[in-house]
């Protein structure tokens, strides 16, 4: 195979292996060139987010002096860009095995805000020729997300018609929250930043991976990402603490306006649940990804949690109504 650019030409004369793919379109491999290891990504469908649109990010990124990616070569056309490999040892593995894990998840806030004293721009280079528009986290976005919930999951065992009915329910109820939310879209948000995504580097950094989907968002979004993560149980007395280190380390308008901010962290929560549940059933429904069914349990414990509140009453009744308990715990199958 041979790239465009002209700085590998040829990947079949080196030892390529496979390794642990995502949620995405893409594939992996690794090998080594001049004693250095590098990843290549393939991917047969939506190209330009996964290609195009994840090498701009990343290289705005690193031009702002935050540990992503470098592009090695790249052929947009045939799939393929070739990458810095960052090893294996993502924050998740880490923390999985740490006792102390609110010193780990400090960094990580760190980190996130590092990310967060970028200034966004609405159009970036791309690597090859024009820009990549950096869309802002409009409510076109949110519900096109959260629309994910009742298009995906509640088919897997509702009637389309049942489900349509339950979604221009909700709808009338999520326009309403999402109306609430208090602080503008002002902030890059990766929109994935969870343990899985964020990689221990030479002991030292950390590296920030899957960056293709960052929008101009809420200061809140990545925060929740983080900390309610769903492929990691973690206790609320440890989810309260990284929320009040974040709040403590973060700008002062936040905590001036610290109920607010909390407000828009629950909301969003809800928003990304809904969303998360709809990705792993389309997942299990039309890419057979069974494993991504396991993940639905404990998202629905998070998204119960955040819907303690008194603003989502009628959310949490109209959920309640048509959807069991016994059934959110039950990993479907069909």
């Amino acid at each position: 195979m041979v790239l465009g650019n002209g700085k590998i030409t040829n990947l079949m004369k080196y030892e390529i292996i496979p390794i642990a793919g995502d949620a995405s379109f893409r594939t992996f491999y690794r090998f080594s060139s001049n004693k250095k290891s590098k990843i290549i990504v393939l991917s047969k469908k939506e190209k330009y987010k996964n290609l195009v649109a994840y090498s701009a990010i990343n290289k705005f990124l690193v031009k702002n002096k935050i540990t992503a990616p470098k592009l090695y070569s790249y052929n947009f056309s045939k799939g393929i860009i070739v990458i810095e490999d960052f090893g294996d040892l993502s924050f998740h593995k880490i923390l999985l095995k740490k006792k102390n894990k609110l010193a780990i998840y400090k960094k990580l806030v760190d980190f996130l805000l590092k990310i967060q004293k970028i200034k966004p721009k609405e159009k970036i280079k791309k690597v090859n020729i024009g820009m990549h528009k950096v869309e802002k986290y409009s409510k076109k976005h949110l519900f096109k997300e959260s629309d994910l919930f009742f298009d995906w999951y509640l088919t897997l065992f509702l009637s389309k018609k049942k489900a349509l009915y339950i979604k221009k329910k909700s709808k009338k109820i999520l326009t309403a929250l999402y109306n609430k939310l208090n602080f503008p879209n002002s902030y890059l948000v990766h929109r994935d930043y969870h343990t899985q995504n964020l990689m221990q580097i030479n002991k030292k950094r950390i590296g920030v991976i899957d960056s293709q989907d960052a929008l101009i968002g809420n200061p809140a979004y990545d925060l929740v990402s983080l900390i309610d993560d769903v492929r990691i149980k973690t206790s609320l007395k440890l989810k309260n603490q990284i929320y009040k280190y974040y709040l403590k380390k973060t700008s002062k308008i936040y905590r001036i306006n610290s109920k607010k901010f909390l407000e828009d962290f629950n909301i969003l929560s809800v928003q990304r649940s809904l969303k998360i549940i709809g990705i792993f059933s389309r997942l299990f429904k039309r890419d057979k990804k069974i494993y991504y069914l396991k993940l639905i349990p404990y998202t629905w414990q998070l998204l119960e949690m955040r819907m303690k509140s008194e603003i989502f009453l009628k959310l949490k009744k109209i959920l309640d109504k048509n959807i069991s308990k016994r059934f959110r715990k039950t990993i479907i199958k069909k």
